[in-house]
């Protein structure tokens, strides 16, 4: 028995979230057909993250248990040739049975990114704000983040998740003024929010840049994170970021 470990990256836009559902197509979905494809068994992937419908991955990790013989190469483009073209496995790894991409992981890092100008060419992969943002205050209220803490102010309704403390690393702000696509540079300035935590509650990410925005348009002090994060109300942070501008950037082992 060999546990293969997949890096996959994926553009989330017409997939309804990682995970298999009853209705809608899923990145499990597809990439559990193609791996038995392949394999010719019956197995089961897992992933270190179940990213929401709309969002899209860099460095997605996942993995199966198999019998099959075949080089890692050899699998890698086997996986591909199933694969549609807006999900691809970028690196595969043979590693120790025990190695769970979830439970063995010791942190994840997504980043989020905001158009301040509209570009046909961002609309997929950005949250467009035309209003200006005040990004010393952003930065300030992302301080307050940082730590261990009870973060049930920022998690999804009926989330799962027992025990909703959770370390935040870094969060960083980042402003720029073009980025580069294909052969020419896009002119529409961005905000890109980088965090980084041991792990992260359901929405938990969407949630701290709709409270941020709110942070950068005056409308919530960066000092009433404090006591959004000790109320432990939902009610009391920012909007649910859209999907489209959210990418999960990395998983740390």
């Amino acid at each position: 028995m060999r546990n293969i470990k997949l890096t996959i990256q994926y553009d989330g836009t017409d997939y309804s979230g990682w995970q298999i559902q009853n209705k809608g197509k899923t990145i499990q979905g597809i990439l559990h057909d193609a791996i038995a494809s392949v394999t010719g068994e019956r197995l089961k992937v897992v992933s270190a993250v179940r990213t929401d419908a709309g969002v899209h991955a860099i460095g997605q990790v996942a993995s199966f248990k198999t019998h099959l013989e075949l080089g890692l190469d050899t699998i890698k483009r086997a996986i591909n040739a199933m694969l549609p073209p807006d999900i691809r496995v970028i690196d595969v790894e043979e590693c120790p049975l025990n190695f769970h991409p979830r439970y063995s992981a010791k942190g994840k890092t997504y980043f989020y990114i905001i158009s301040r100008a509209y570009s046909v060419f961002l609309r997929r992969y950005s949250w467009h704000i035309p209003q200006i943002l005040d990004c010393d205050l952003t930065r300030q209220a992302g301080a307050y983040l940082i730590g261990e803490h009870d973060f049930s102010s920022f998690m999804a309704a009926g989330s799962g998740s027992k025990n909703p403390i959770r370390r935040i690393t870094n969060i960083e702000i980042s402003e720029l003024q073009s980025i580069e696509f294909m052969t020419f540079n896009i002119n529409a300035p961005l905000i890109k929010i980088s965090i980084s935590a041991n792990a992260f509650l359901r929405h938990m990410v969407r949630n701290i840049v709709g409270t941020l925005i709110q942070v950068g348009r005056g409308k919530i002090s960066p000092s009433q994170i404090v006591d959004i994060l000790r109320l432990k109300d939902r009610r009391l942070s920012g909007p649910t970021a859209p999907p489209q501008g959210l990418f999960l950037e990395k998983i740390i082992y």
